[in-house]
């Protein structure tokens, strides 16, 4: 086929064209699939100054003489300028936002969020765990059966002490039109002290029966268990299916 013939069968252009033939002529058909390698600017910031950068980053601030926990950008940013040169990393003098965030995501790391996870203190975790677990996958197959459901009770119970009560010493300004557009309250107020908050969810039913009190002991926790002997269904404490 002649090279017009080609631009008009596939819809493309003459220079390309030309290109990968000329390329499959010189270094076969195969390579022609590949792009040729270009000259481009080498790179300013050496392998080494990048690894150091990391290096850094993954480090704590607290042990390069700052206050702060985590990392931020600016600080970071900051640091490697003041250090690069002692370093042997002169290139990264003008290090800014963009560079620091152009090399930290090609090692997919950012050191200003924070993830979470569970470190396993107790040795018998993945047992207590997987019994856990076991009962939530009970109560969905029991939910599934709508009749099943209602014969079983199964409570989930958890409780949040010291929670801080305040009262608003001015009177709350509900808004007005033309002048005030939303609520105002006073910044002042008043501390009552703390309460303990203990709730327990029926599982099947998705009741909640929680309770407050100014205490949090055994004799708090007896008072839910009787609250929650007047919410089950006396045919459940007749059967026995309280779980």
């Amino acid at each position: 086929m002649t090279i017009a013939g080609i631009v008009r069968k596939y819809i493309t252009n003459r220079p390309l064209v030309e290109r990968t033939v000329d390329k499959a002529i010189h270094s076969g058909s195969i390579a022609a699939l590949d792009d040729l390698p270009r000259s481009g600017r080498p790179p300013e910031i050496k392998n080494q100054a990048r690894a150091w950068v990391v290096s850094i980053t993954c480090g704590k601030p607290t042990d390069f003489g700052y206050a702060a926990q985590t990392w931020t950008y600016s600080a970071l940013a900051k640091y490697l300028r003041e250090n690069c040169v002692a370093a042997g990393c002169p290139s990264l003098i003008n290090t800014g936002k963009s560079l620091l965030n152009n090399v930290l995501s090609k090692s997919n790391i950012k050191p200003h969020k924070i993830s979470y996870y569970l470190e396993k203190k107790d040795p018998e975790f993945d047992v207590k765990m997987a019994s856990a677990l076991h009962v939530y996958k009970e109560v969905a197959l029991i939910n599934d059966n709508a009749i099943c459901a209602n014969r079983h009770t199964t409570v989930s119970y958890d409780e949040k002490p010291g929670i801080q009560v305040i009262k608003n010493i001015a009177p709350q300004l509900q808004p007005v039109p033309n002048t005030r557009c939303s609520i105002g309250r006073d910044y002042e107020y008043k501390r009552l002290g703390t309460v303990s908050l203990l709730a327990a969810i029926d599982l099947h039913s998705g009741k909640v029966t929680p309770i407050i009190r100014n205490q949090h002991r055994i004799i708090e926790f007896i008072e839910l268990l009787k609250e929650l002997g007047q919410t089950i269904p006396k045919r459940l404490e007749n059967t026995g299916c309280f779980g």
